[in-house]
């Protein structure tokens, strides 16, 4: 391999958008009225990458949810922070709907549900 190959080889590597670094922007974003991130919330239904673009499927604890346009920006303006990112959606669902068994272990602990 020569050595501009491997120059451009590390430039892919370099804008490629893991999962798991979505996810870890994710978990910066606590829910506004319940002091745990949306992630080990179980908001987060699903996240889609296709080169520079992300989709997150997501929802809420409730349909009624008043921080709802202020989840959902935060969510889309931390995914369109991800270096290598150029255009990120965000998919409000209502089904599956939200249930406390959705939360990751350390935040059912958090909040005290068994």
């Amino acid at each position: 391999m020569t050595d501009q190959n491997e120059e451009d080889q590390h430039e892919a590597e370099k804008g490629r958008i893991d999962k798991e670094e979505v996810l870890s922007v994710l978990r910066g974003i606590n829910d506004p009225e319940i002091p745990v991130n949306i992630v080990d919330l179980g908001l987060i239904y699903g996240v889609t990458i296709v080169n520079d673009w992300v989709g997150v499927k997501m929802t809420l604890t409730t349909p009624g949810c008043g921080m709802a346009d202020s989840i959902i920006s935060k969510v889309r303006e931390g995914i369109l922070n991800i270096p290598g990112v150029s255009e990120g959606d965000v998919r409000l669902v209502w089904q599956p709907a939200w249930n406390p068994g959705l939360m990751s272990p350390s935040a059912k602990k958090q909040l005290g549900v068994k």
